[in-house]
């Protein structure tokens, strides 16, 4: 289990995090190694100035090493914690609310945690902490009401209905 202490840290359920090391470790072993096999054959049919298959293994090289430096640099900052059953409005919980004036009657339901998670939330939407949504919610336990703006500048109020933890 990984924990991190830097601020930025980013809440990963214990699956999700085992789950994006081994797509890593595939990254940079097999899939990095078959790049490497294509770029060496197109260097063989030689002329690499007009050499379309190598230009794309190359391509394709360098969004693989991108791919493979920010999934590292998520997986050095993740926290894999199991949050704790508090009732309060964290990483790791799955959060049930309602805007205030809708006449739908219709509650939400949100995973606070990275977008990395999407994956992995077991098809709930989720709302980052760092969202203005997210961001307004934490803290907050059931019965709770906050307000945050939203994307039209206005000021939209959730009711806190239920918090839970994320079982995924």
């Amino acid at each position: 289990m990984t924990q991190s202490t830097d601020q930025a840290a980013v809440w990963l359920a214990q699956s999700a995090f085992d789950k994006l090391s081994a797509e890593l470790e595939d990254m940079k072993g097999p899939q990095r190694q078959k790049i490497v096999d294509e770029i060496s054959a197109a260097r063989d049919e030689g002329d690499l100035k007009e050499n379309g298959g190598y230009h794309a293994a190359r391509e394709l090289q360098g969004r693989l090493e991108g791919e493979i430096t920010q999934l590292e640099a998520l997986l050095r900052k993740a926290d894999t914690s199991a949050p704790v059953d508090d009732g309060i409005v964290g990483p790791g919980k799955v959060v049930t609310f309602k805007f205030e004036g809708d006449d739908d009657d219709e509650a939400e339901t949100r995973l606070i945690a990275s977008l990395e998670m999407k994956d992995f939330s077991g098809g709930l939407e989720i709302s980052s902490a760092a969202s203005p949504i997210g961001a307004a919610l934490l803290g907050a336990s059931a019965g709770d009401t906050v307000s945050y703006e939203g994307p039209n500048g206005r000021s939209l109020a959730v009711e806190v209905l239920k918090v839970e933890l994320f079982q995924g």
